[in-house]
């Protein structure tokens, strides 16, 4: 059974809830996700809820909602093919930068909310310094992968990133600690190539 669907004791029984370690992983996750693929990352949020493949805390129920699930879809389809032309794909990710990071420590403030205001207040600011070094690891790539003259490690970075993403949501709810896993090799891997890509 998935962590993100314990109960807690003096809860009515029909009350499903997380504990604190999974609210922290889906709050690192929701924030990391948004970095790369906003868009996948809610859709694929939305459906799990609807699916009862996770509970969400209350903050966290709109993404559930039909038209939230239909919007991100929507925006991911464009984003996949966006995000493959060179060029193209830059000037969407430096647009997304006012989007994916503010986004990225909402959603993990959501995740927390139930906890307190002050450990939502803290993984707000969390939230958005995970989502922002994803993003600065995501566009300073592409940017280096445009003075490639052919498309192709442009679909590959791309369908990589959206990937990562999906997979790594889907990691988080039924294996936290394979995600956190993932995550830490994420933030190696940015101390190592952020400086390069400056």
């Amino acid at each position: 059974e998935s962590p993100f669907s314990l109960d807690l004791q003096g809860r009515p029984p029909n009350h499903r809830t997380m504990d604190i370690s999974a609210l922290m992983t889906l709050a690192l996750c929701a924030a990391w996700a948004s970095g790369l693929n906003l868009y996948a990352a809610a859709a694929t949020l939305g459906i799990m809820g609807v699916t009862g493949q996770i509970d969400f805390p209350p903050d966290m129920q709109v993404l559930t909602h039909p038209a939230m699930i239909g919007v991100a879809a929507a925006l991911y389809c464009v984003e996949f093919f966006t995000d493959k032309l060179p060029g193209i794909d830059s000037t969407w990710d430096a647009i997304h930068t006012f989007i994916r990071i503010p986004a990225g420590a909402v959603m993990a403030a959501m995740a927390i909310g139930e906890v307190g205001f002050g450990a939502q207040a803290l993984a707000f600011l969390l939230g958005g310094g995970v989502a922002a070094a994803t993003h600065a690891v995501k566009a300073g790539s592409r940017v280096v992968i445009n003075t490639s003259p052919e498309p192709f490690s442009n679909w590959g970075a791309s369908i990589t990133e959206d990937a990562l993403a999906i997979g790594g949501i889907t990691l988080a709810v039924f294996y936290p600690v394979g995600f956190l896993v993932l995550f830490a090799g994420f933030v190696a891997f940015a101390m190592w190539i952020l400086p390069k890509i400056i």
